[in-house]
């Protein structure tokens, strides 16, 4: 059975930092790209960014391009996102989904496999 477990959301200020993590069970991590999205209140989720199996490739959405960090481990299955700069815009569920591919970084929702139940980010001004 896969599993994929948000943690590490919460109530920030602006322009603090969160650290998500999202820990993987249930298939062979190192042979999946991941990737994170959120969802705002009354919107429709989209494309935060996301690595490739080796973590080599790293993409990011234009809007949070220079904040956000996105790195994995292999050894312990999990996936991280690192928030900087935070700002009342980036107040969302925040996902961590997984695909298959090897080489490509794909950033519809539709192309992924794999998702988490969700954290909750809320960023205060």
């Amino acid at each position: 059975q896969v599993q994929l477990v948000e943690s590490g959301g919460g109530l920030v200020q602006a322009g603090g930092s969160l650290r998500l993590s999202c820990a993987v069970s249930g298939l062979t991590f190192s042979r999946f790209a991941m990737g994170w999205f959120r969802q705002a209140p009354g919107k429709e989720r989209e494309f935060v960014g996301a690595i490739t199996p080796s973590g080599g490739t790293r993409y990011y959405a234009d809007s949070v391009k220079g904040r956000f960090t996105i790195s994995r481990d292999n050894a312990k299955n999990t996936v991280y996102l690192q928030m900087d700069g935070l700002k009342p815009e980036d107040t969302a569920v925040y996902y961590c989904a997984a695909d298959r591919s090897l080489t490509t970084i794909r950033i519809k929702e539709s192309e992924y496999d794999y998702w988490g139940q969700g954290t909750q980010v809320t960023v205060s001004s």
